[in-house]
């Protein structure tokens, strides 16, 4: 245990301060850039169903067109692919130049991607496609910087009382993110709708798309930018983290005075204390004494993050194939083109609002008192539960009359996803490593996330096929059926289960605490043990 005269003043200043307003400013900072990746993630699953009829209609066909295998794939999971990337990198180059140094390039690159997707050019359905899987990959790539980076910043400033709520609190405008997008995506369609009304496709293919269609899907992924913008000024203000300056660029005198100006009280700089504190702790990501001491900790931030984002965007990014399937959104070649993505997202509207939304302030508020490790048990366990009652009557709730009660169970899956394991995944990984690899470390968790979202978001679209070759969707193989993909699904949600006694307590502790940077036993080498809130090792 570190003792408090080991601590920093600089340090112990902000473990101590109570909550001011700079505490909000931050949340509401690094919290935009939550919001704008959600929205740009998520919004991509509104208006795949609407490409499909722009693109690749044939009005021969008794069906509307929908995008091949290959295509649907690209597009959903080509900015994963770029999340992945840039989570890793703009990971390490924050532990390399600072949180602040990195934090601009990230939100200027989601802004320029977001624009360009919406942009995105040719004359043949082949270089549309081809030039806007190109900007989702870069615009996922400056997503993918946001994560290590934001969770990083609010952890460093934040009091250890409540520094559990605030990352939650910024990870939670992914709600808002994602309901946003399904918000702007029901206004657009409905205006257009009614400027531009049009017959279902069944009564007139051709006439069923209208060409102004080709306008919604560039208006709502360009959208996207705007809370990006809104927040770049108030990011390059934002000051260095006191723990960056300190604890890996070795500086007191300049921490010290960031932190007097943010707080408002008088800290000394404490130059030899910084010296004596840090002698001998330059250990890195590849040596025995991180193994010995973080590497149990690193499998299972990354291990559960993996296993909640295969669930989790699985659901995401094909709600609209699972409403289909149940019948909720009526069959494709009874709407019009702007009719379908309407009801797809007022959908998705209705599940973010009943159960993203509430599921994430539940565990802001909650989560300083019940501790991360007991959220996440509760929110594996609980997302197992639902999806074996969505999997094992799968038949009675395809049946009609039954499919509101399918959309309860399945918004509480999304409920306990957000109050458990999909916030506290987020949040854990940027307390308990070391400063000069915490952000590394945050974003090799993240990246073992979104290799989950990705084999969620690729492995879905095949595996949910119908068994049945009469019910496959054009250009796709038979699958496993959406009701083996869900047991699949609660399969891998028991694992984060078990996964989760790898990962500690950091509940109510200081960063140096569960990083060992202020302990005796860090300087010697020696492994932390991990403790639970019972006081139990966890082994």
């Amino acid at each position: 245990m570190a003792r408090p005269e080991q601590q920093l003043q600089v340090l112990s200043a902000l473990d101590a301060a109570k909550t001011q307003w700079y505490h909000f400013t931050a949340i509401v900072v690094a919290g935009m850039g939550f919001f704008t990746d959600a929205y740009d993630l998520f919004c991509i699953s509104l208006v795949t169903k609407l490409l499909g009829r722009i693109y690749y209609s044939d009005p021969a066909s008794p069906d509307p067109g929908t995008l091949p295998p290959n295509v649907a794939a690209a597009v959903n999971g080509v900015a994963l692919c770029g999340t992945l990337a840039g989570q890793l990198f703009f990971g390490w180059l924050g532990d390399r130049l600072g949180r602040k140094s990195v934090y601009g390039m990230t939100l200027l690159l989601m802004v320029v991607c977001s624009l360009a997707s919406g942009l995105s050019f040719g004359h043949t359905p082949t270089s549309v496609m081809a030039t806007l899987c190109y900007f989702r990959f870069w615009l996922g790539f400056g997503i993918g910087g946001d994560y290590p980076l934001s969770a990083t910043i609010m952890s460093e400033y934040a009091n250890k009382k409540t520094r559990g709520a605030f990352i939650a609190a910024v990870f939670a405008m992914q709600g808002f993110g994602i309901l946003a997008g399904g918000i702007v995506t029901l206004a657009i369609s409905a205006a257009f709708r009614r400027a531009f009304p049009a017959p279902a496709y069944q009564v007139d293919a051709a006439a069923s798309t209208v060409p102004q269609a080709d306008y919604v899907w560039r208006i709502i992924l360009m959208l996207g930018a705007a809370p990006a913008i809104l927040t770049y000024y108030w990011r390059m203000k934002m000051p260095e983290t006191a723990r960056y300056t300190a604890l890996v660029a070795k500086n007191a005198k300049q921490a010290a005075s960031d932190m007097s100006r943010v707080l408002q009280v008088e800290i000394e700089a404490e130059s030899e204390k910084l010296e004596e504190i840090t002698r001998n702790k330059g250990y890195g990501l590849f040596s025995s004494r991180f193994a010995r001491r973080h590497g149990r900790h690193l499998l299972g931030t990354a291990a559960t993050w993996f296993l909640v984002d295969v669930a989790y965007y699985s659901q995401n990014l094909f709600q609209k194939d699972i409403f289909t399937s149940i019948h909720w959104i009526p069959k494709a070649r009874t709407m019009s083109a702007l009719e379908e993505v309407f009801r797809i997202s007022r959908a998705q509207t209705l599940i973010a609002l009943c159960g993203t939304v509430p599921g994430y302030w539940f565990t802001v508020f909650l989560i300083d008192v019940l501790g991360r490790f007991a959220i996440q048990l509760l929110g594996f366990a609980m997302m197992a539960v639902f999806m074996l009652g969505l999997a094992i009557p799968y038949h009675h709730w395809t049946t009609p009359g039954n499919h509101v009660g399918f959309a309860v169970m399945y918004g509480f899956t999304f409920f306990f996803a957000n109050f458990g394991p999909n916030a506290t995944t987020f949040i854990v990984p940027a307390e308990i490593f070391p400063a000069r690899l915490r952000s590394t470390c945050h974003g090799i968790s993240a990246a073992a996330g979104k290799a989950g979202a990705i084999i969620g978001a690729f492995g879905f679209l095949y595996a949910a096929q119908s068994r049945d070759k009469a019910h496959v969707d054009a250009g796709y193989k038979p699958g496993i059926g959406v009701r083996n993909a869900l047991f699949v699904l609660a399969a891998c949600n028991l694992l984060g289960f078990l996964f989760t006694f790898l990962v500690p307590e950091s509940k109510g502790k200081s960063l140096e605490e569960m990083s060992g940077e202020a302990d005796d036993e860090e300087a010697s080498g020696d492994g932390a043990k991990a403790v639970r809130p019972s006081g139990v090792e966890m082994v």
